[in-house]
């Protein structure tokens, strides 16, 4: 069964053919949450001739329940900060508690960043045409929560690109962005690594090496 619904070798070969489906349009720089997002990226970057970064999401939980997300803080330059009016409305939590959870996943988010790629400051997207990768979406939280911070930081425009994912996620985020890119929808969508030959974890070292190795900005 697993080798029948896989659809991509590994995320790199995925990448490659996800940059072929995304030539020809126009953008300025490519985004991806690490780790998985960076392989796929790194190739679509390395064909389109693009600069590459990565948008780190951090959950901002609620108070005694720290799955349910608030909201949440993207990186970037600067950070945003994306909140769920409705969830917030059910939790009402204090302002002192919200400040205090932000600074925390700020300070996730800069420890993660310089892992990555040291002290570099994030690229600037405002009023640039920024391409969203990721190695596949289930239910979209992510890619909603960077695409929104993506807006909010002043992007002309937000392509989100991946592989495969859900009709019924593509559908909820098809407000979020100006364009979709997905090169699958297969039904049932059970999990994205389904439909990998290889979906080994990606690791920090490898992260590190394609930003090392991709286009300089």
């Amino acid at each position: 069964m697993h080798t029948q619904q896989a659809l991509f070798d590994n995320r790199r070969a995925a990448g490659q053919k996800l940059a072929h489906a995304l030539s020809g349009a126009r953008y300025d720089l490519v985004l991806a949450p690490p780790r998985g997002g960076v392989p796929v990226a790194y190739e679509v970057a390395i064909a389109l001739k693009l600069p590459l970064d990565v948008v780190i999401v951090r959950k901002i939980g609620a108070p005694g329940q720290p799955e349910v997300g608030l909201g949440a803080v993207v990186d970037g330059d600067p950070p945003q900060v994306v909140w769920t009016a409705d969830v917030l409305q059910v939790f009402q939590p204090s302002e002192r508690y919200l400040e205090a959870e932000v600074e925390r996943q700020l300070s996730e988010i800069t420890r993660r960043r310089q892992a990555y790629i040291g002290n570099r400051a994030p690229i600037n997207v405002s009023e640039r045409h920024v391409l969203l990768v990721d190695d596949g979406i289930a239910t979209g939280g992510t890619a909603k929560a960077a695409a929104r911070a993506l807006r909010q930081a002043g992007a002309a425009t937000v392509t989100l690109a991946v592989p495969v994912a859900p009709q019924s996620t593509l559908d909820e985020l098809a407000t979020e962005v100006d364009d979709l890119v997905c090169l699958a929808t297969p039904e049932p969508f059970i999990a994205v690594g389904l439909h990998y030959h290889d979906f080994t974890q990606t690791s920090d070292d490898e992260v590190i090496t394609l930003l090392q190795k991709a286009p300089s900005f």
